[in-house]
C-alpha cells in the first residue's frame, strides 16, 4: 500500500487576500431599473439645494407673526418682522465687518451651515449621495466605475468624521425650532405683550416640522452611540440601556425620517414665505 500525504487542515491552506470590493466583468447583472432610485435621489437633493440656496440669499418674507421660517431661525436680526417684506437682511452688528454683508449675506447663510453640515455628514445621506452623485458604488451587482477605493480615509471625505459635532449643533437647533413652535401659539398682535391663544395652520406646520427634525436626530447613529456607546455592561446602566433601545428602534427608520424632515423643512419655509408675502391668509382655528 502506498502511503498518501494527509490533507492539510483548512486553516493551513494559503488564503487569497480579500478584495476591497467585488468586481464583475459585466457592466451590470441587474435586469430591473436599478438606476431609478439613484436618479430620484439626485433630482430631489438637487432641487432642495437650489431651493435652499435661493431662499438663503433671498432675505425676504421669512417672518409672519407669529411664524418664522426654519431657515432663518434663530432670528439674527432685530427686524425680523419690520424689515422682512422690504428685503432688509437685518445683519447683526458683529457680522457687519464682513465685505458686502448688507448686500450678499443674510442670516440664513450663517444659520444653514450647521443643519446642512449635519445632513451632509449623516450616515444615510453619505450612502445616498455616494451612490447617486459619485456612483460609488451605484448599486448591488453593478460594475464599480472607479479603479481605486480609499473610503473616508483621505481628504476631503475624512472630514465626515466630524458628524457627531454637527449632531450636537443640530440638537441645539431642534430646541430653537421647538421654541418657535411654542411661540406660534401667540396671537398675531402679541409680539410685544406675548398674548397667547392663537392656533393656526401655520402653528401645526411648525409643530410637525420640529417633531420630524427631532425624530431625524433621535434616529441618528451618533445619537445611538451617545446613548449606549462605551458601556461594558448595560445592566449597570439601566437608564442608558432603555434610551439606547428606544433610539435603536428609531434607527431602523432613519432613512424615512431623513427624507420626511428634509422635504417638510422646505415646505415649512415655503409656507411662511407665502403667508408673509400675502399669497394667502393663514387659516386660524381659534
Amino acid at each position: 500500500m502506498v502511503a498518501t500525504a494527509p490533507t492539510p487542515a483548512p486553516s493551513a491552506r494559503p488564503e487569497r487576500p480579500a478584495m476591497q470590493r467585488a468586481r464583475i466583468a459585466a457592466r451590470t447583472l441587474r435586469q430591473d431599473r436599478w438606476w431609478l432610485q439613484p436618479l430620484i435621489t439626485v433630482v430631489v437633493l438637487v432641487l432642495f439645494i437650489i431651493y435652499s440656496t435661493f431662499r438663503a440669499f433671498y432675505g425676504k418674507h421669512f417672518f409672519s407673526e407669529p411664524y418664522i421660517s426654519p431657515f432663518y431661525s434663530p432670528c439674527l436680526s432685530d427686524r425680523c418682522g419690520l424689515g422682512d417684506a422690504v428685503g432688509n437682511h437685518g445683519v447683526p452688528p458683529y457680522l457687519s465687518w464682513l465685505p458686502s454683508t448688507k448686500y450678499v449675506f443674510t442670516p440664513a447663510i450663517w444659520i444653514l451651515i450647521f443643519p446642512l453640515g449635519f445632513r451632509l455628514t449623516c450616515y444615510y445621506y453619505r450612502k445616498a449621495y455616494y451612490r447617486s452623485f459619485w456612483m460609488s458604488p451605484p448599486a448591488c451587482a453593478v460594475q464599480e466605475p472607479h479603479k481605486t477605493y480609499t473610503g473616508e480615509t483621505r481628504f476631503p471625505l475624512i472630514g465626515q468624521n466630524i458628524h457627531r459635532y454637527f449632531f450636537y449643533a443640530g440638537v441645539v437647533f431642534n430646541v430653537i425650532l421647538t421654541y418657535d413652535a411654542v411661540l406660534a401659539f401667540r396671537n398675531a398682535d402679541g409680539h410685544d405683550h406675548m398674548h397667547w391663544g392663537h392656533m393656526g395652520l401655520g402653528t401645526l406646520v411648525l409643530i410637525v416640522n420640529a417633531a420630524l427634525l427631532w425624530l431625524y436626530s433621535a434616529s441618528c447613529h451618533s445619537c445611538r452611540h451617545v446613548m449606549g456607546g462605551k458601556l461594558r455592561h448595560f445592566s449597570k446602566h439601566p437608564v442608558r440601556y432603555k434610551a439606547w433601545g428606544i433610539v435603536s428602534k428609531l434607527n431602523h427608520h432613519h432613512m424615512k425620517f431623513a427624507w420626511a424632515s428634509l422635504l417638510f423643512v422646505a415646505f415649512t419655509d415655503a409656507y411662511v414665505w407665502m403667508v408673509s408675502a400675502g399669497a394667502f391668509t393663514d387659516p386660524r382655528f381659534f
